[in-house]
């Protein structure tokens, strides 16, 4: 009893404390919701059917205080619940309004080409660029005679904001021959990209029939990255597939941009498969590991297996510091492995989406279903047309087990991190009933 009086005295304080601040709370009310509800744009009514705040309740025409508070404690304890829900992985995430800018982040041979598709598929809002970088790691490499990772780091993070912003001119910079009044048939695998292949930035009107180029399925006259920038800024959404970026951290600032609203997407594929996947796609640049599987010894002190280590070793710090959660990334990083993806295709695409704030498009669920599930491959080491789920396993079968170990000495930390299974012997290896894939959840 004398707890139900002691409430009910709090509550005839409260209701007097209440009455002669009022203002005062209301104002504090009103700012406390403000900074919870996402903000929306004046002509549309807040729709409290679509937040977690229930719809205060009216007194003569305007807002109760108790009204106000009542919504205020709701939505505080909401925020609560979802800090919960993150640090548990949940990727509860709504589709926020405003422009996002996606990058996906990957090493070649990780399967960028093919997941990049998730975004280059969505429809008519999302511009979409495949590997803009590789003019700025190509004109460095000839300028310098290779690459200085600090200089390529600013290059990298200068030309990436420039692009989601629409603002081709420091890519210019790097594309060679020199674009002529921002005019190239030189961009790298433009027809990587849907919306460098329609109108209006390919023409069907050209005025000299020696540059015109395929274009999927049209024929292209040269790029005119005026009319890019014109369709780049139509596009509601931006997304860059890069192989390029070496470390997370340096796009802290460029993630900090306030014009910019970026979603990182790191891709990551198991060490042994990468390899056997580069011996095949870059047969002349992978001799010496050639010679090692005929060899069957391999020099732990060569420069191509120091080179392994430090690709492997970028790729686990960039991870390591992504799933810290430092407060630059907050909800602006998201890991993905390929084998995941491989296995459920559809699944995976709508997690990715969901975590972008990005409606899962009709168009790209059609382009996932076509390209997953077919039984015959498209030709090149480049094509995004596979068996998905055969695809994960085949390096299984091409790589030998002499070379299997070496990444596993090499890069065992970062097989550990993401769960990838040693193996002890060729038997093992080659036997497809014993998964090598850690069944894990990775919270960001």
């Amino acid at each position: 009893m004398r707890t139900k009086y002691a409430i009910v005295f709090i509550c005839i304080v409260a209701l007097v404390i209440i009455e002669k601040e009022s203002n005062i709370i209301s104002r504090v009310s009103d700012k406390l919701i403000q900074r919870q509800i996402p903000q929306q744009t004046p002509q549309t009514p807040l729709d409290y059917n679509n937040t977690s705040i229930p719809a205060p309740q009216t007194q003569n025409g305007s807002l109760s205080i108790f009204g106000k508070l009542l919504s205020t404690l709701t939505n505080m304890n909401y925020s609560d619940s979802t800090d919960e829900l993150e640090e548990e992985g949940d990727l509860n995430y709504s589709y926020n309004r405003g422009r996002k800018h996606i990058l996906l982040l990957a090493t070649t041979r990780t399967g960028s080409s093919f997941v990049g598709e998730f975004f280059n598929q969505h429809g008519e809002n999302i511009f979409y660029l495949f590997e803009p970088l590789w003019h700025v790691e190509r004109m460095l490499t000839l300028a310098t005679g290779g690459t200085n990772g600090s200089v390529s780091a600013l290059a990298y993070r200068d030309v990436l904001q420039g692009l989601f912003l629409c603002n081709f001119t420091p890519l210019e910079k790097y594309i060679y021959p020199p674009p002529q009044q921002h005019i190239t048939h030189a961009l790298f695998r433009r027809e990587s990209s849907l919306s460098l292949c329609d109108e209006p930035v390919c023409s069907p009107v050209v005025r000299d029939v020696f540059e015109r180029y395929h274009c999927k399925t049209r024929r292209c006259g040269p790029l005119n990255l005026t009319l890019a920038t014109e369709s780049c800024l139509s596009k509601e959404h931006r997304a860059i597939k890069t192989v390029r970026v070496r470390q997370l951290d340096t796009l802290q600032p460029l993630v900090e941009d306030p014009h910019l609203d970026i979603r990182v997407i790191q891709l990551v594929r198991d060490p042994r498969a990468i390899l056997a996947s580069r011996m095949v796609a870059f047969s002349s640049k992978y001799q010496t590991w050639k010679a090692w599987a005929d060899d069957g010894e391999v020099p732990e002190d060569d420069e191509e297996v120091k080179r392994l280590k430090g690709n492997c070793d970028n790729i686990r710090m960039s991870a390591e510091l992504g799933l810290s959660r430092p407060a630059w990334l907050r909800r602006r990083y998201m890991l993905v492995r390929y084998e995941d993806i491989a296995r459920f295709p559809m699944q995976k695409a709508e997690e990715m989406y969901r975590f972008t704030g990005i409606p899962f498009s009709a168009q790209a669920r059609e382009w996932i279903l076509r390209n997953t599930q077919t039984t015959e491959e498209a030709s090149g080491v480049y094509s995004t047309q596979k068996n998905s789920s055969e695809q994960a396993e085949k390096w299984r079968f091409s790589i030998p087990f002499n070379l299997a170990q070496v990444v596993q000495k090499v890069c065992g930390p970062t097989m550990t991190l993401f769960g990838y299974k040693f193996v002890d012997s060729e038997r093992t290896l080659l036997n497809k009933s014993i998964s090598l894939l850690e069944e894990k959840v990775f919270h960001f």
